[in-house]
């Protein structure tokens, strides 16, 4: 259960640092589909794909590690 949500926060970290590089250079990402949100007048770079595979990739390290 832990690693799971060790997993989330190193998944966003991972999503949110990627993101940034990818979207402020006018991409994308191709598939990891990289938008602009703004949210209360904070605009940020974010990809679900990018998410959802840095953190099964970060619990798949974890798990690995036990």
């Amino acid at each position: 259960m832990w690693d799971l949500l060790k997993s989330i926060v190193l998944g966003a970290a991972l999503s949110f640092i990627v993101s940034l590089f990818i979207g402020s250079g006018g991409g994308t990402g191709g598939i990891l589909n990289v938008r602009h949100f703004h949210i209360e007048g904070v605009g940020f770079y974010w990809s679900w794909m990018l998410f959802v595979v840095g953190t099964g990739l970060s619990f798949g390290i974890s798990a690995l590690m036990r």
